[in-house]
């Protein structure tokens, strides 16, 4: 990470990623994933510095914060019906998991939205155990927002590489 200076927005969002089990490293493999049949030269500390990027953005900061703190309350039951029980089984209708995902995907451009449908679909990686259905934790939202966070980071990457201005 560059040595800039982290606000606690920033901070809190890092934090609830890695409290969820969620790492930078993880994420890295999704990137690579999604972008080494592109780049074959591709290292995974590109990968990294393109999601740190991501990570700085606001707007990712303020999906991972609202998407995470929403799968935590419908983990404790806080939630009133009907929506404590769609989140809660992930309800392939409820949709709203994917517009907070797609408010980072955007950040980079419209490449972003076909990277973020194809590893939604795919589940590599960490998205696999995200996604796996438990009686008491719910992902809901954090497997689309890391999968949005790769998305965006392999757009950054190959804007990047197109020598395009992506900050």
């Amino acid at each position: 990470m560059t040595e800039r200076k982290i606000d606690i927005v920033e901070e809190t969002a890092r934090k609830w990623l890695a409290d969820r089990g969620v790492t930078i490293d993880h994420i890295a493999d999704l990137v690579y994933y999604l972008q080494v049949k592109y780049y074959p030269d591709l290292e995974i500390e590109q990968c990294k510095e393109n999601i740190e990027k991501v990570l700085s953005k606001r707007e990712v900061q303020n999906a991972i914060l609202t998407g995470i703190q929403l799968d935590i309350l419908a983990e404790k039951g806080l939630l009133e019906e009907p929506l404590q029980d769609m989140l809660m089984r992930d309800e392939g209708l409820y949709g709203v998991d994917e517009i907070i995902a797609l408010s980072i995907v955007n950040v980079y451009g419209s490449i972003g939205f076909t990277n973020y449908g194809y590893i939604d679909k795919q589940k590599p990686g960490v998205l696999e155990q995200l996604n796996k259905k438990s009686s008491n934790t719910c992902h809901t939202f954090l497997d689309d927002i890391v999968g949005a966070i790769a998305a965006a980071a392999s757009s950054r990457l190959a804007h990047s590489a197109a020598n395009v201005n992506v900050d």
